[in-house]
């Protein structure tokens, strides 16, 4: 047989027919979930399938009205859709390179654009970074993901787990950070002149640093976040909220969590009061970075 045939591609390129686990990896880049019930799984990263399988977009009240108002606000990452039914579900996120957990018992912060899918015995929560520069950098939210299961992440090529040990902290770029053990809490240290305040705000100037016992996962590139929205830099996060409120009438219209119109009406008037809030702390925060430029500019 010569080189270069399609039989030589289909040969070298077919998936393996072996389904020896939930998630096994046909390559570096591309997810096999061999399904028999129902799996969570990043929107959008399906390429194909081969069975009956059901797509669900998340439903409006599936984790809670303050998750939905917290997916809102990064305007990325965390949105997930319900997989159902039997059959080979394949997965992938732009290219990037997928690394598979087992959890036992245990708990892992994922950033909300890294988390390509998990099993349903995995728990999971938005969780707000609270700390101001951490709204600085783009990072509002992450994912904590606890129990027993499997997850599926994503880095842009191959990634490094750095070990975090009791007094010596572990400093790394948000934009770089993928993952960290349950048990860390990140604090934000900042080193903002005049230069790095009207640069790209990169982690030279804001870090995040882990003390404690456990370890960070870090990837060798800078991913820019979509919630870099509350410092302008494109419109959406927090900037297109009021935009979606359309969107999110129609979901709760499809809920099964709301049984009747009226009910429906009742909660997206309710998430719109949460939105109202969101809004109302997004210009505090542009108000402060204003009020921080002046104090920069003034101490030169």
């Amino acid at each position: 047989m010569g080189r270069y045939t399609i039989e030589e591609f289909i040969r070298q390129t077919a998936q393996d027919e072996s389904a020896r686990d939930y998630f096994q990896l046909e390559n570096d880049r591309m997810l096999e979930v061999n399904l028999d019930s129902m799996v969570w799984m990043k929107a959008g990263a399906m390429v194909a399938y081969v069975g009956q399988i059901k797509f669900t977009r998340e439903g409006l009240l599936e984790q809670g009205i303050g998750s939905l108002l917290k997916r809102s606000v990064t305007g990325e990452g965390a949105k997930l859709t319900k997989a159902e039914g039997r059959g080979r579900l394949y997965l992938a996120d732009s290219g990037k390179t997928i690394k598979i957990l087992r959890l036992e018992q245990e708990s892992i912060f994922v950033n909300g654009s890294d988390l390509l899918a998990l099993e349903p015995t995995v728990k999971w929560e938005i969780k707000m970074m609270r700390k101001l520069a951490a709204v600085v950098s783009g990072g509002f939210f992450n994912v904590k993901l606890n129990g027993s299961g499997l997850v599926a992440i994503t880095t842009h090529f191959e990634p490094i787990t750095l070990l975090v040990k009791p007094g010596v902290p572990v400093r790394t770029d948000p934009n770089a950070t993928i993952a960290w053990s349950g048990n860390l809490t990140p604090a934000f240290k900042t080193d903002v002149s005049l230069k790095s305040f009207f640069g790209r705000g990169s982690g030279e100037s804001i870090q995040m640093e882990f003390d404690g016992d456990g370890f960070v996962v870090v990837q060798p590139y800078e991913e820019i976040s979509l919630q870099h929205a509350v410092g302008g830099e494109r419109a959406e996060g927090p900037v297109a909220i009021a935009g979606d409120l359309s969107g999110f009438w129609q979901d709760a219209q499809r809920s099964s969590h709301l049984t009747n119109l009226v009910e429906c009406q009742r909660g997206v008037e309710r998430l719109s009061e949460q939105l109202s809030v969101a809004r109302s702390f997004v210009g505090r925060m542009r108000a402060y970075q204003s009020f921080h430029l002046g104090f920069v500019v003034g101490t030169q």
